[in-house]
C-alpha cells in the first residue's frame, strides 16, 4: 500500500460506501420500510421478506439479482411519475433528516480540497441517485438496473452489481472510462462494512468508517484509519 508522500500530484480520488457509513441507516431497507408506510406493500409478508434479505446482506450471502427484483417490484408496477414522486417523500421524510453533520462535513471538505468524490453503494440507482445528489457528489456507482423500451425499470439488474468485489470491478471500469488507472491515482476509501474488504484493500487509504465488529477488528490488526461519525442506529 502506498503512502501520501509516494504519491506526488496525483488526481486524489474519496470514495465513500453509503449506508451505515455517510448515512446511520441502510436507504434500501429503508425504501422497503416507507413502500410499507405509504400502501404500496403488504406489511407482513414484504417485511419479513425486506428483514429476511437485510440479514444475508449483513451476513454477506445476499442473492442480489433475487434482493432486487424483489425491492423494485413496486417501483416497476406503479412507473416513473408515481415512484419519483414517493422518492421525493422518502427523502424529505426519512433521508434529509438523518443526514448527519459529521458525514455532510467530511463529504464537503474533500470536494473543497479538488478531490474527485464517489459514492459507490450495492443499492440500486433508483434509491441512491437522489442521495448521492443531496450530499453533492456527481459521482454514483450503484447496482444499474435494466430499463425497457420506455426508459423505465424492469427489475433486472444491468451489469455486474456493485458489491463485494463486484465493486472493485465497477471502479476499475470507471477509471479505464477516463484513462485512469489504479497506480495514476490516489485513493481513499470510506467503509462500515465487512462486504467492502475487496475495495478496501485495494486502495492507497483504506479508512473503516462506524465499523462492524469484524471490520473494526480487521482495521485494528492492519492499522487501517479507523473514524466514528455517528452511532449506528439499532
Amino acid at each position: 500500500m502506498s503512502t501520501s508522500s509516494d504519491l506526488p500530484n496525483k488526481p486524489k480520488l474519496a470514495l465513500f460506501d453509503l449506508d451505515h457509513t455517510l448515512l446511520p441507516l441502510d436507504s434500501d431497507h429503508g425504501w422497503g420500510e416507507f413502500s410499507i408506510a405509504i400502501g404500496w406493500c403488504d406489511r407482513e409478508a414484504f417485511g419479513r421478506q425486506n428483514d429476511a434479505f437485510f440479514a444475508d446482506y449483513q451476513a454477506g450471502q445476499l442473492n442480489v439479482p433475487d434482493y432486487v427484483r424483489f425491492a423494485t417490484a413496486a417501483v416497476v408496477e406503479r412507473g416513473q411519475q408515481a415512484s419519483d414522486a414517493a422518492h421525493q417523500r422518502f427523502m424529505d421524510e426519512v433521508i434529509r433528516p438523518a443526514m448527519q453533520p459529521a458525514a455532510m462535513q467530511l463529504v464537503q471538505q474533500h470536494l473543497d480540497a479538488g478531490d474527485t468524490v464517489v459514492i459507490t453503494s450495492a443499492t440500486n440507482e433508483f434509491v441512491t441517485r437522489p442521495i448521492a445528489q443531496a450530499f453533492g457528489v456527481q459521482h454514483l456507482l450503484a447496482t444499474e438496473l435494466v430499463r425497457d423500451a420506455s426508459g423505465w425499470f424492469t427489475g433486472e439488474i444491468e451489469g455486474i452489481p456493485n458489491m463485494r468485489e463486484g465493486k472493485v470491478q465497477r471502479m476499475q471500469q470507471w477509471l479505464a472510462d477516463r484513462d485512469l488507472t489504479w497506480d495514476g491515482v490516489e485513493t481513499t476509501f470510506y467503509s462500515d462494512s465487512w462486504n467492502d474488504v475487496p475495495l478496501l484493500e485495494r486502495v492507497n487509504h483504506p479508512v473503516a468508517t462506524n465499523p462492524d465488529e469484524r471490520l473494526r477488528a480487521l482495521a485494528q490488526e492492519r492499522g487501517w484509519r479507523i473514524v466514528d461519525l455517528f452511532s449506528k442506529a439499532p
